[in-house]
């Protein structure tokens, strides 16, 4: 069982498996007392007048785990490594460098964000960035849900956002990771390709010198990939990404 572990966790694409690390460790470690969670937690007044520069990076990774919160973070994590090992191994595919700066650009919109609506932890918020590019990139893509209903994955954070609201009875957190998602596939994808403007969150090239890209041809939203508007008025204009996805049609949730 050791060496099935092992080899899963090896199987699992860099910078997803360095992620996941993160949000299973710190976690754990603040649950078991090895870290004291007070310290993790995104609050104004100790970031800018302490001087605890720290605290946005460990808001990022940090769940408070109770015997309450517990099944949430559980979800949480399987949607933050199910969709960003989507990610990973599609549209970013051979590109780490423009993965982690997806990941960065959208990481300090949920910061400003946390710090906006006082949120102390933005793991939430994070699951939701991934889930939301990941949908409107595939966002003709059916998935089903629970109890078996099926949908356009370009609804599914919305349903995902419902449902949360039902059961918890909030919204805030999940609100902000769709923004923050929404603002980078805005810059990043849709305003170039649907307002005919320069994609305002291009990869740095110190990124590519610590991350190269393994394959030449360009991913989503970037020369060399299949992007277009659609010919005809009545055809849809957002755009489609038509490479392959490990997310077929019709998969459930938890099947993984």
């Amino acid at each position: 069982m050791a060496q099935d572990l092992k080899e899963w966790y090896n199987n699992i694409p860099p910078i997803t498996r360095v992620w996941f690390t993160l949000i299973t460790a710190l976690p754990l470690a603040g649950r078991f007392g090895i870290v004291s969670g007070r310290y993790m937690y995104l609050i104004w007044e100790f970031l800018f007048s302490k001087g605890q520069i720290w605290r946005p990076i460990t808001a990022t990774f940090f769940y408070p785990i109770t015997p309450q919160s517990g099944f949430h973070y559980l979800i949480t994590v399987y949607f933050i490594y199910n969709y960003s090992f989507q990610l990973e191994t599609g549209v970013y595919k051979g590109r780490p460098a423009d993965y982690v700066m997806m990941l960065a650009v959208s990481w300090i919109s949920c910061f400003v964000l946390a710090l906006a609506f006082q949120i102390g932890v933005f793991m939430d918020m994070s699951m939701f960035v991934v889930l939301y590019v990941w949908c409107m990139i595939n966002r003709d893509e059916i998935v089903s849900f629970w109890f078996g209903t099926k949908f356009k994955a370009a609804f599914f954070p919305w349903v995902l956002l419902g449902f949360r609201l039902i059961i918890q009875g909030r919204f805030l957190a999940e609100l902000c990771g769709i923004a923050a998602g929404h603002l980078y596939f805005f810059l990043k994808f849709k305003y170039p390709i649907d307002f005919g403007g320069p994609s305002l969150v291009d990869t740095p090239r110190f990124l590519h010198k610590y991350f190269p890209s393994t394959r030449t041809t360009a991913g989503f939203g970037s020369t060399g990939q299949p992007l277009r508007r659609a010919p005809d008025a009545g055809e849809d204009d957002d755009v489609q990404y038509r490479g392959r996805h490990q997310w077929g049609q019709g998969r459930r949730l938890a099947d993984d």
